[in-house]
């Protein structure tokens, strides 16, 4: 015994060791941080200064469609220039056709053909399949034609592809594209027209769905905004919609000439919704560019504020340019600022987005290439800027804070791995843990890391209306108390698809097992890198780092501790993570102004306490959707789910279990409550404070760690993070734990029936570790994926199963007709019926009601399907609630 601790510290040291490396990147980066955001670079020049030209990245030719391809190239086409002399000596503009490509990895443009004429001030858009070129216009007219432009890097050709054109001749407009559609607002209809268009055209660029007949594309003419006509607006897409401003007026003056009036009003266009005004902008940005940043900003380059307009013959080589600030708009706390300035304000070009390789590395950068850096003069520089993420000034405090309490953690697993003697120990902690750790644990594991980033996100960037999904657990906690609990209990089980075979036979049981086991296994993956995705995004530490840290130390402290640590580790953890929220609470009241009362005042402001949706249908989410959903999919893990039940297996008594589900169940309401104020308070403090939100996040679920990293104390910050990651080690540790019960239990049990309880817990312990390393190499595999689409299809297979499985469950328990024929005619049909129903387009119900779609079918089908077929029916003492009841009498 004593070699086997000299042994185990040994362990402990040199994963403490290591960690302490692994965490050393993250100090560097801490001491280097800077609050730079934009890194400009300077390109290889244009062979000419070009104003009002096309540009776009392009990939090779024959690539299809796949957002995950980068592109090869960038093209900078047409434009317009005074290559002689300034206006103001008599020069005079000149409208070019020269198409220039600069290939990745090159340091020279080349010349990559020509376009149908000269050509200047149109729209550019990146498509997937080349660089759209629309309208524009020269000295004399402005046209209405559309092309598609591909450049063949390899045989040094450029393709032209006729695009329908325009409902008439434009220039001088905006663009952008959302979703498969381009939207054109505004311009002017010919070089002398003396009032600004006021239009707004979509061209659908989807390709007909199966089965659907071939149909013309054509632009269709839509409502426009309801602000005034302009030219030179800057436009963006940005979380689905398309985002409008600034852009100047045509005004007669006294002369009988064209003047300008300069506009700071925006709007936000939703295609099912329409228009709504969102705030103005600090200044005009008249004529800038613009591109969308992460999940919720645009960033809007330059752009003329209309100071010096009328100026030029006065100023002449003395104009001070155009204004150099890179603006940033935030959608959801509709906020503007200027985060950052450029090497030089160029206006009349575009913001082109590029993705490719360099040095081994893929990045997303942002390319402006030449453009109108005074009045009658171009520059041919072209800038570059990584869309870096910002990193959080993590201070080395925070790095102590965060080794300590990893470290207390493992030391928790090494305390209890000496209490762990059997696989009664390793399962249910010897049935010694006391009713309120056992409810604060349930708390914690459902509380993840991802549920405690993703409520306050929620609330932050919408309204409370999901709230209402966790008062289902006020109705389900019943339901557990005379169901699920007392079998559990009363038949002495380990886990609950034991009772499957005791009720129906051994198939159903695997299969429940199974299915269970399966789900944990594809979850844990996802688990471990969602709140490592945002982590290692606040704390600087690398993705793969946050992964393993997290990973391999739960893994540790479970296989030494079992249940039992994992519990204890889970009380620990809700009691800094309720913590944190409060504190986080109390920090965002002293950063609005007002306090608790401006809280309150912004929030009721823009309806974030919105709760009830009183009218619509199954597919939306309306009150009763929400309420029906809660119910039934909180009814999934309370009658299904091992990994909770299995907690309540751990106390004493029954009836310290039964106290535990209600204590629980009442603590959810406040802690909702908590969490999804938490969520609006920290709108109202980003409202108040733009300029400290993280223009590059990627999810709104960064939201609570980064306010915790920017604003909280040295130290208290880390302790917090801390919790971070152990809400998401609560959530594996569980998983892996529970997946080992099942295996040994389900399977072993039955397989080696007469293996002594030594041998039982060695493979609990092995097969534990096993476990947790196939989670941590998962997650690490699922990264280079798309986790959030990976994420929703587990998901919807955890529908699939969990749904078949409660509903075998309560007709089992509720009922003695059931029985085995019938339960498998039921599940089946359950989980065909589900996968119909989650594959509908548009859907039929909301994702909320899949749980309830799925037990109401296997109970109904199951139930007449076992009276229709007959068969065995087990259901002698103790094994419905009927004859429990007898039993007990």
């Amino acid at each position: 015994m004593t070699s086997m601790r000299t042994g185990a510290s040994i362990l402990f040291s040199r994963l403490l060791a290591i960690l302490i490396l692994m965490l050393v990147p993250g100090l560097a980066a801490a001491a280097e941080f800077t609050d730079k955001f934009l890194q400009w670079e300077t390109m290889p020049a244009l062979p000419r200064g070009l104003a009002g030209q096309f540009a776009g990245a392009g990939q090779h030719t024959g690539v299809n469609a796949d957002p995950s391809l980068d592109s090869s190239h960038i093209l900078v086409a047409g434009g317009a220039s005074f290559p002689e002399a300034p206006p103001w000596e008599g020069g005079s503009k000149v409208w070019h056709d020269d198409v220039y490509g600069l290939v990745a990895g090159t340091d020279a443009w080349s010349v990559a053909g020509k376009l149908p004429r000269p050509t200047a001030y149109g729209v550019s858009i990146s498509s997937l399949d080349g660089l759209i070129c629309i309208g524009g216009g020269d000295d004399e007219r402005h046209f209405q034609e559309v092309f598609l432009l591909r450049w063949d890097v390899s045989g040094s050709q450029l393709k032209e592809e006729a695009l329908p054109n325009l409902p008439g001749p434009c220039a001088f407009m905006t663009g952008a594209l959302l979703g498969n559609a381009i939207y054109i607002a505004g311009g002017q209809a010919a070089p002398d027209s003396k009032e600004a268009l006021k239009v707004f055209w979509r061209l659908d660029l989807s390709e007909p769905s199966e089965g659907e007949p071939a149909r013309a594309r054509a632009w269709e003419v839509l409502e426009p905004w309801p602000g005034p006509e302009r030219i030179l607006a800057v436009s963006a897409v940005q979380d689905g919609t398309l985002i409008l401003a600034s852009g100047a007026r045509l005004v007669s003056d006294r002369a009988g000439g064209v003047t300008r009036e300069f506009l700071t009003d925006a709007y936000r266009y939703h295609p099912k919704s329409g228009w709504r005004t969102i705030a103005p902008t600090p200044a005009p940005v008249v004529a800038a560019s613009a591109v969308a940043l992460g999940n919720s900003h645009v960033l809007v380059f330059s752009g003329d504020d209309g100071s010096q307009f009328g100026r030029v013959s006065e100023l002449k080589e003395n104009h001070p340019g155009f204004r150099r600030d890179v603006l940033a708009y935030e959608t959801i706390t509709d906020t503007w600022r200027v985060i950052d300035t450029m090497p030089e304000g160029l206006v009349t070009t575009n913001a082109v987005r590029w993705r490719r390789v360099r040095m081994g590395e893929t990045v997303e950068t942002v390319v402006i290439a030449s453009g109108e850096d005074r009045p009658g003069h171009r520059s041919t520089s072209v800038f570059e800027t990584p869309t870096a993420k910002r990193e959080s000034p993590f201070h080395p405090l925070d790095y102590v804070a965060l080794v300590a309490y990893l470290a207390a953690l493992v030391c928790m697993g090494f305390y209890f791995s000496r209490r762990g003697k059997t696989t009664e120990d390793f399962f249910l902690a010897g049935r010694r843990i006391p009713w309120w750790a056992a409810t604060l644990s349930i708390f914690s594991t459902q509380l993840s890391a991802i549920t405690f980033m993703a409520i306050p996100a929620t609330a932050y960037a919408t309204n409370w209306v999901t709230i209402l999904m966790n008062f289902g657990i006020l109705l389900v906690a019943p339901i557990m108390v005379l169901t699920s609990l007392p079998f559990l209990r009363r038949l002495n089980l380990t886990t609950i698809f034991e009772y499957l075979e005791l009720r129906f036979n051994v198939i159903i049981r695997m299969y429940g097992s199974l299915a269970f086991v399966s789900y944990q296994l594809a979850r844990t993956g996802i688990v471990l890198l969602l709140p490592s995705l945002a982590l290692s995004t606040v704390t600087g530490f690398s993705l793969y780092v946050c992964i393993v840290i997290m990973g391999l130390l739960c893994t540790l402290y479970t296989v030494l501790g079992g249940i039992e640590a994992v519990i204890w580790t889970d009380v620990l953890q809700s009691f800094v993570l309720v913590g944190g929220a409060i504190v986080c609470l109390v920090v965002v009241a002293f950063g609005v102004e007002g306090g608790v009362s401006g809280v309150w005042d912004t929030a009721l402001n823009h309806d974030k306490f919105h709760i009830f949706n009183m009218n619509g249908g199954p597919a939306s989410m309306a009150a009763w959707v929400l309420i029906v959903g809660g119910f039934f999919t909180q009814l999934v893990p309370y009658i299904s789910d091992q990994a909770l039940l299995q907690r309540l297996l751990t106390t004493p008594t029954e009836k310290q279990a039964v106290r535990s589900v209600w204590v629980h169940a009442l603590i959810v309401i406040p802690a909702s409550l908590l969490f999804f104020g938490l969520g609006t308070a920290l709108f109202a403090f980003f409202k108040s404070n733009p300029e400290a939100l993280n223009a590059s996040a990627r999810s709104n679920d960064i939201i609570l760690p980064w306010f915790v990293a920017t604003q909280f104390p040295a130290g208290l910050a880390g302790l917090v993070i801390a919790g971070l990651f152990a809400a998401t080690m609560s959530s594996v540790d569980s998983s892996i734990n529970s997946v080992a019960t099942c295996l040994v239990t389900d399977f072993d049990r039955k397989i080696r029936p007469d293996v002594d309880d030594a041998s039982r817990l060695r493979l609990a312990k092995s097969l534990t570790i096993i476990v947790g390393i196939l989670a941590t190499l998962s997650a690490i595999a699922v990264s280079l994926m798309d986790a959030k689409s990976l994420w929703s299809l587990i998901l919807k297979f955890a529908g699939l199963f969990g749904s078949s499985l409660t509903g075998t469950l309560l007709l089992g328990m509720c009922t003695q007709r059931a029985n085995s024929h019938g339960m498998a005619v039921g599940i089946v049909t359950s989980m065909v019926v589900l996968y119909v129903v989650q594959r509908m387009d548009p859907p039929l119900v909301h994702g909320f009601l899949y749980a309830a779609v799925g037990i109401v079918t296997c109970v109904i089908v199951g139930y007449a399907a076992s009276i229709a077929l007959g068969g065995e029916t087990r259901s002698g003492a103790g094994l419905t609630l009927k004859t429990l009841k007898k039993q007990e009498e």
